[in-house]
């Protein structure tokens, strides 16, 4: 019988990719988004709530054992709601007891000079680092004062199924399935660390249910490190098609942010791809194992789900 409860925040691509997980566990699952509507298997349950709302955290996270932060307001307006919106989940976290497994990325460090490490300051100096910043100390304060129980869980660029804005995600899958160019962000030929959804999910539950994550934060694991043209050059060979790709540099996306806001807010973020972003995630893998999907299958189960997406 399924009786514990699991609450996943967020409908989202990584959202979807926790609940996929959780499908393989004898637990109940409760999703929760603004309109209560996804397209989930039955067995899962979908609620309706203002998250911003505490007495709505509170009432939705009631009798969980662990709850899973995968919500984020519009990214054009992360300083102003995301503190608020993250928060009100604690909140809610908090007074139901359960522990609480929340999704972070991996702009708190700032421009680093080698291996990204969970060990380093927060040191960034853009305006959503320091607000991913604010929040990651937030909750490690909130862990220390015996106010819930919290692991962090951080990750780099998505892709995978699901996964459509995201620099891997709609601006190239689709042209690689038509033999398009492939618009991609930043210097093609330095390393970069793009995560798997699916690893992503599997990384948060697995800390769900490890006492020993808690008040910790962790690397998710990550397939080898490629350039972003070795990473292309893969799903285009994937595909059958011959590779072509373009690199947006950051001079590009300031007129892009002329248009389009959501280009206008990456143009701070744009030193992740023009110099090496080499994810370090031994200190997962030495505590939890290794359960990064290799490379090729990823771009494949990521290529079909656009295969279907797309009705191609």
């Amino acid at each position: 019988m399924k009786t514990e409860l699991h609450v996943i925040f967020g409908t989202g691509p990584l959202g979807q990719a926790v609940m996929r997980e959780l499908l393989t566990r004898p637990v109940r699952i409760r999703m929760v988004n603004r309109s209560g509507q996804a397209t989930v298997p039955e067995e899962v349950e979908v609620i309706a709530a203002d998250v911003y709302d505490l007495k709505n955290t509170r009432a939705v996270t009631q009798d969980a054992a662990v709850v899973y932060q995968c919500a984020q307001p519009p990214y054009t307006q992360w300083p102003t709601l995301f503190p608020k919106l993250q928060a009100s989940i604690v909140q809610g976290a908090a007074v139901s007891g359960a522990k609480l497994v929340v999704a972070d990325n991996l702009y708190m460090y700032g421009a680093v000079n080698g291996l990204l490490r969970e060990d380093l300051p927060n040191a960034a100096t853009t305006r959503k680092g320091r607000t991913r910043a604010q929040m990651s100390e937030a909750l490690l304060t909130a862990h220390q004062q015996g106010l819930v129980r919290v692991a962090i869980a951080r990750g780099s660029d998505f892709y995978g199924p699901g996964v459509l804005g995201s620099v891997m995600g709609d601006r190239v899958f689709p042209a690689i399935l038509t033999g398009k160019t492939a618009a991609a962000v930043g210097d093609l030929d330095v390393p970069h660390t793009y995560t798997f959804i699916d690893d992503f999910g599997k990384a948060l539950v697995a800390l769900g249910e490890q006492e020993a994550a808690l008040g910790q934060i962790w690397h998710v694991p990550n397939a080898e490190t490629l350039t972003t043209r070795q990473f292309l050059t893969l799903a285009f060979k994937e595909a059958g098609h011959t590779p072509k790709m373009s690199g947006m540099g950051k001079f590009m996306t300031r007129i892009a942010g002329l248009f389009i806001p959501e280009a206008q807010e990456t143009v701070e973020m744009m030193y992740e791809f023009e110099q090496p972003f080499v994810v370090n995630h031994n200190k997962y893998v030495q505590a939890f194992g290794n359960h990064a999907t290799p490379l090729h299958t990823a771009i494949r189960a990521t290529l079909d789900w656009y295969r279907r997406h797309l009705n191609l």
